[in-house]
């Protein structure tokens, strides 16, 4: 993705009592994605979580709202779905294509 121009930022992560990756950055990137609105022309959001509609809804009013990519399509949030007003792409179905290109 640094290829075409993204800037990606990584968080640290906890692991679990049941040995499941906790991130706990939802509050930290609605912050930084407001702090930072003037920086950028669009946002393209990677979620499936219904944590962030509020974000999604915002950055679309204001037009910073390029797209929202989920995962996976079943277990995508309603209310992220519905925030996105049809900006939203689902993952799952891009995999084949994503390791066709990988190759």
């Amino acid at each position: 993705m640094r290829r075409y121009g993204f800037e990606l930022i990584f968080k640290e992560i906890i692991e679990r009592e049941d040995d499941k990756p906790k991130g706990n950055v939802d509050a930290e990137l609605v912050l930084q994605a407001m702090i930072d609105i003037a920086e950028y022309d669009k946002a393209v959001l990677v979620t499936s979580d219904g944590d962030f509609a509020c974000l999604v809804k915002h950055l679309a009013k204001v037009a910073k709202l390029e797209r929202v990519l989920s995962p996976n399509r079943e277990k995508c949030s309603a209310l992220l779905k519905k925030a996105a007003q049809g900006r939203i792409r689902y993952l799952d179905g891009e995999r084949a294509k994503i390791e066709f290109i990988k190759k």
